[in-house]
């Protein structure tokens, strides 16, 4: 079980976990050991909340397929074991960052105080401007 939030999990039987050979340089044990892990998270099959899943759809992930199929590949460590967690892990970071609604952003209008402070300013800088200029005798 991947636990998301308070009220969310991702059952095992979700997650897709296979094992494949790593990628680059390793010598002998690349090419001998399936190290590296292949998950596969189907968002449209998942047991998740109808908002998660739509959020997730719109993400503009690579690791998210057209299918709307979240696939993610660690290959980090030489350990099949450390890899599955790190794999699991960076799962949980995609589904928890489009569990947070960011917060709705309201314009709001500049105080009279503001505004005549920031003219006030400008009219500074534009007589230190003006004092810049040629000497006239």
């Amino acid at each position: 079980m991947l636990y998301i939030a308070h009220n969310v999990i991702i059952p095992d039987c979700e997650i897709e976990i296979s094992a494949i050979r790593a990628q680059g340089a390793g010598g002998q044990n690349v090419n001998k050991v399936s190290s590296a892990i292949h998950l596969r998270f189907d968002i449209a099959a998942s047991s998740l909340p109808e908002e998660f899943k739509e959020r997730l759809a719109k993400l503009n992930d690579q690791r998210i397929t057209k299918e709307g199929v979240v696939i993610i590949k660690a290959q980090e460590f030489r350990s099949q074991d450390k890899n599955r967690g790190e794999a699991l892990r960076r799962l949980k970071e995609l589904v928890q960052s489009i569990a947070v609604l960011p917060a709705v952003r309201r314009a709001t209008k500049p105080t009279r105080s503001s505004q005549k402070k920031r003219l006030e300013s400008k009219v500074r800088r534009g007589v230190v401007k003006t004092m810049r200029g040629r000497v006239v005798e």
